[in-house]
Protein backbone atom coordinates (compact mmCIF):
# COMPACT_ATOMS: atom_id res chain seq x y z
CA UNK A 1 0.00 0.00 0.00
CA UNK A 2 2.81 2.49 1.42
CA UNK A 3 4.68 1.94 -2.13
CA UNK A 4 2.03 2.19 -4.23
CA UNK A 5 1.80 5.02 -7.17
CA UNK A 6 -1.59 6.41 -5.68
CA UNK A 7 0.02 6.57 -1.99
CA UNK A 8 2.91 8.23 -3.36
CA UNK A 9 0.74 11.00 -5.47
CA UNK A 10 -1.63 11.73 -2.72
CA UNK A 11 1.29 12.15 -0.32
CA UNK A 12 2.55 14.56 -3.05
CA UNK A 13 -0.81 16.28 -2.90
CA UNK A 14 -0.41 17.01 0.57
CA UNK A 15 3.05 18.34 0.47
CA UNK A 16 1.98 20.53 -2.16
CA UNK A 17 -1.14 21.67 -0.17
CA UNK A 18 1.07 22.23 2.55
CA UNK A 19 3.44 24.57 0.28
CA UNK A 20 0.66 26.33 -0.73
CA UNK A 21 -0.85 27.01 2.60
CA UNK A 22 2.40 27.29 4.88
CA UNK A 23 3.25 30.61 3.47
CA UNK A 24 -0.43 32.02 5.18
CA UNK A 25 1.63 31.16 8.55
CA UNK A 26 3.73 34.79 7.43
CA UNK A 27 0.50 36.59 7.12
CA UNK A 28 1.82 37.02 3.12
CA UNK A 29 4.37 39.35 4.01
CA UNK A 30 7.39 38.88 1.27
CA UNK A 31 9.60 39.71 4.14
CA UNK A 32 8.91 37.48 6.93
CA UNK A 33 8.26 35.51 4.01
CA UNK A 34 12.10 35.43 2.88
CA UNK A 35 12.87 35.33 6.44
CA UNK A 36 11.71 32.26 7.66
CA UNK A 37 11.12 30.30 3.87
CA UNK A 38 7.91 28.60 4.62
CA UNK A 39 7.31 26.84 1.33
CA UNK A 40 10.51 25.50 1.16
CA UNK A 41 10.09 22.75 3.90
CA UNK A 42 6.81 20.28 2.79
CA UNK A 43 9.12 20.43 -0.94
CA UNK A 44 12.42 19.01 0.95
CA UNK A 45 9.95 16.51 2.78
CA UNK A 46 8.37 15.71 -0.61
CA UNK A 47 12.03 14.60 -2.23
CA UNK A 48 12.68 12.89 0.92
CA UNK A 49 9.27 10.80 1.53
CA UNK A 50 8.07 10.57 -2.31
CA UNK A 51 11.38 10.49 -3.86
CA UNK A 52 12.95 12.69 -6.85
CA UNK A 53 10.26 12.78 -9.39
CA UNK A 54 7.43 14.06 -6.77
CA UNK A 55 9.89 16.55 -5.26
CA UNK A 56 10.76 17.90 -8.47
CA UNK A 57 6.94 18.24 -9.78
CA UNK A 58 5.71 19.51 -6.44
CA UNK A 59 8.91 21.75 -6.01
CA UNK A 60 8.38 23.33 -9.55
CA UNK A 61 4.04 23.94 -9.27
CA UNK A 62 4.18 25.04 -5.70
CA UNK A 63 5.60 28.40 -6.01
CA UNK A 64 3.86 28.64 -9.43
CA UNK A 65 0.08 27.85 -8.07
CA UNK A 66 0.98 29.98 -5.51
CA UNK A 67 1.59 33.19 -7.50
CA UNK A 68 -1.62 31.97 -9.84
CA UNK A 69 -3.76 31.63 -6.93
CA UNK A 70 -2.80 34.61 -4.38
CA UNK A 71 -0.17 36.41 -6.26
CA UNK A 72 2.44 35.46 -3.99
CA UNK A 73 4.99 35.72 -4.78
CA UNK A 74 5.11 38.03 -7.90
CA UNK A 75 5.41 35.60 -10.65
CA UNK A 76 8.48 37.42 -12.59
CA UNK A 77 10.70 36.99 -11.74
CA UNK A 78 10.07 35.87 -8.14
CA UNK A 79 8.07 32.83 -8.75
CA UNK A 80 9.60 31.15 -11.26
CA UNK A 81 13.29 31.96 -10.12
CA UNK A 82 11.51 29.29 -7.15
CA UNK A 83 9.94 27.11 -9.05
CA UNK A 84 13.56 26.34 -10.37
CA UNK A 85 14.99 26.35 -6.69
CA UNK A 86 12.59 24.17 -5.30
CA UNK A 87 12.09 21.73 -8.06
CA UNK A 88 15.98 21.69 -7.52
CA UNK A 89 15.40 20.96 -3.70
CA UNK A 90 12.96 18.27 -3.95
CA UNK A 91 14.96 16.24 -6.99
CA UNK A 92 18.05 16.73 -5.15
CA UNK A 93 16.28 15.71 -1.73
CA UNK A 94 15.13 12.85 -3.13
CA UNK A 95 17.69 11.26 -5.41
CA UNK A 96 20.79 12.01 -2.47
CA UNK A 97 18.46 10.20 0.24
CA UNK A 98 18.59 7.18 -1.83
CA UNK A 99 21.61 7.29 -2.81
CA UNK A 100 23.42 8.40 0.76
CA UNK A 101 23.38 6.42 4.30
CA UNK A 102 19.79 6.59 6.09
CA UNK A 103 21.78 7.47 9.20
CA UNK A 104 21.19 10.43 10.60
CA UNK A 105 24.26 12.10 9.36
CA UNK A 106 23.36 11.02 5.71
CA UNK A 107 19.98 12.77 6.26
CA UNK A 108 21.99 15.93 7.18
CA UNK A 109 24.41 15.46 4.47
CA UNK A 110 21.36 14.83 1.84
CA UNK A 111 19.87 17.92 3.70
CA UNK A 112 22.43 20.45 3.01
CA UNK A 113 23.51 19.64 -0.10
CA UNK A 114 19.66 19.91 -1.46
CA UNK A 115 20.01 23.30 -0.12
CA UNK A 116 23.29 24.49 -1.45
CA UNK A 117 22.67 23.63 -4.45
CA UNK A 118 19.18 24.62 -4.37
CA UNK A 119 19.75 27.78 -4.02
CA UNK A 120 22.72 28.39 -6.67
CA UNK A 121 20.33 26.86 -9.27
CA UNK A 122 17.85 29.96 -7.94
CA UNK A 123 20.76 32.36 -7.95
CA UNK A 124 21.25 31.35 -11.98
CA UNK A 125 17.08 31.50 -12.67
CA UNK A 126 17.07 34.57 -10.94
CA UNK A 127 20.14 36.06 -12.94
CA UNK A 128 18.15 35.43 -16.29
CA UNK A 129 14.84 36.66 -14.51
CA UNK A 130 16.41 39.62 -13.58
CA UNK A 131 18.36 40.28 -16.96
CA UNK A 132 15.46 39.71 -18.93
CA UNK A 133 13.71 42.28 -17.13
CA UNK A 134 16.21 44.91 -17.52
CA UNK A 135 17.15 44.80 -13.55
CA UNK A 136 20.23 44.30 -12.04
CA UNK A 137 21.25 40.85 -10.17
CA UNK A 138 24.70 41.21 -8.36
CA UNK A 139 26.42 38.66 -6.79
CA UNK A 140 25.77 40.41 -3.66
CA UNK A 141 22.12 40.49 -3.89
CA UNK A 142 22.68 36.83 -4.47
CA UNK A 143 24.85 36.33 -1.51
CA UNK A 144 21.80 38.82 1.13
CA UNK A 145 18.72 36.76 -0.50
CA UNK A 146 20.18 33.28 -0.83
CA UNK A 147 21.81 33.44 2.73
CA UNK A 148 21.73 36.61 5.09
CA UNK A 149 18.12 37.32 4.52
CA UNK A 150 16.97 33.39 5.12
CA UNK A 151 18.96 32.54 7.68
CA UNK A 152 16.43 31.59 9.98
CA UNK A 153 14.39 29.66 7.61
CA UNK A 154 17.83 27.83 6.64
CA UNK A 155 17.77 26.91 10.77
CA UNK A 156 14.53 25.99 10.95
CA UNK A 157 14.93 23.66 7.80
CA UNK A 158 18.15 22.11 9.25
CA UNK A 159 16.15 21.46 12.74
CA UNK A 160 12.60 20.25 11.54
CA UNK A 161 13.16 18.54 8.00
CA UNK A 162 15.88 15.84 9.41
CA UNK A 163 13.78 15.66 12.73
CA UNK A 164 10.98 14.46 10.65
CA UNK A 165 12.56 11.95 8.41
CA UNK A 166 14.30 10.72 11.36
CA UNK A 167 11.49 9.90 12.78
CA UNK A 168 9.36 9.05 9.54
CA UNK A 169 12.49 6.10 9.39
CA UNK A 170 12.09 4.66 13.19
CA UNK A 171 8.11 4.60 12.90
CA UNK A 172 9.28 2.14 9.29
CA UNK A 173 7.23 4.64 7.26
CA UNK A 174 10.42 5.70 5.03
CA UNK A 175 11.92 4.76 2.68
CA UNK A 176 9.42 4.29 0.42
CA UNK A 177 10.95 1.58 -2.36
CA UNK A 178 11.54 2.94 -5.55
Amino acid sequence: MKNSPVFRLSLAALFLALGLLLPFLTGNDRVLGAVLSLMHIPILLCGFVCGSFYGLAVGFLTPLLRSLLIGAPPMMPVALAMAFELAAYGALAGCLYRKLSKSPGGVYIALVLSMLLGRMVWGVASYLGFQAMGQPFTLQTFWTAAFITPWPGILLQLALVPAIVIALQRARLLPLKD
